[in-house]
């Protein structure tokens, strides 16, 4: 947990990958989590034009600014190798497989003692 702490904790900007328009996935909650603790979030979904009247991107190419961290909420399997060199060509920390609500509960809890 602590490398997402971390992470949280040193970082501002993050692009939320497979981000959902659905209230009920994680991906949605993920993002709406990280805006609510004043980060600077990007949803990025092929799918979608906006998310919760958010501009949504279709790729991480295309985003007005180079995230510090691509947050990956895709089924197992669809985080793609395109997607890892896209982050590792621009310097982009990726992450999956990871539950940030959970880490972001924690350093918030951690701030209240």
């Amino acid at each position: 947990m602590s490398l997402v702490t971390d992470i949280l904790r040193n970082h501002h900007t993050f692009a939320v990958v497979g981000v959902s328009q659905d209230p009920a996935k994680y991906g949605h909650e993920i993002f709406e989590a990280l805006l609510a603790k004043g980060y600077n979030v990007y949803p990025v979904n092929p799918k979608y034009e906006a998310v919760d009247r958010h501009h949504c991107y279709p790729s991480l190419e295309e985003l007005p600014e180079k995230p510090d961290v691509a947050v990956a909420v895709v089924p197992p399997g669809a985080w793609s190798e395109k997607a890892v060199e896209t982050c590792e060509a621009h310097g982009i920390q990726e992450v999956h497989d990871v539950c940030l609500v959970f880490a972001l509960r924690s350093l918030q809890e951690e701030k209240a003692r």
